[in-house]
């Protein structure tokens, strides 16, 4: 069982030590990116909705929900997130760097993908596709179609 109160500490120190190691040399920058903050969105959103996580670098999904639907979560400091296949499900969050997220989107896979439907395939394999688009996107799905966030008794809170 994860312990979530210190998953989100944890999380909080990083960026804690982010910040003052850019304090210390400014013009430098220490942020989290790449696999980091995949898996720690991995594992963000694991704790918070009860996923069973695959191995990593799973072709086209992270975890599994309870319902057995296969999710992949992707997880961003930036503007943006990159798909390179059309998922069952997704989850994406912005990490924040007081060790919770925001939840940017949460739900079925081919809604997101519809959004590269007769686009070109670009060099690198993956398709882009900007918060802004997820947001929107989110509000559109229902209640239903989303995968429940499990709560936790004494636990701090999740941000919205």
């Amino acid at each position: 069982m994860i312990d979530h109160n210190k998953l989100q500490s944890l999380v909080k120190q990083l960026y804690a030590t982010v910040h003052e190691l850019e304090a210390m040399f400014p013009g430098r920058h220490f942020t989290p990116d790449g696999h980091m903050v995949g898996s720690l969105g991995e594992c963000l959103v694991a704790d918070a909705y009860c996923l069973q996580l695959r191995g990593a670098s799973n072709k086209g999904y992270d975890a599994v929900a309870e319902d057995d639907r296969q999710v992949e979560i992707k997880a961003t400091q930036g503007k943006s997130v990159a798909f390179r296949s059309k998922p069952e499900h997704a989850i994406i969050i912005k990490i924040l760097p007081d060790g919770t997220f925001e939840e940017i989107y949460n739900g079925p896979g081919a809604r997101v993908w519809e959004q590269f439907k007769g686009k070109r395939l670009p060099s690198n394999g993956q398709f882009q596709v900007s918060l802004t688009v997820l947001r929107r996107l989110n509000q559109l799905v229902a209640e239903p179609d989303r995968v429940p966030r499990v709560a936790k008794p004494d636990a701090a809170p999740y941000s919205d």
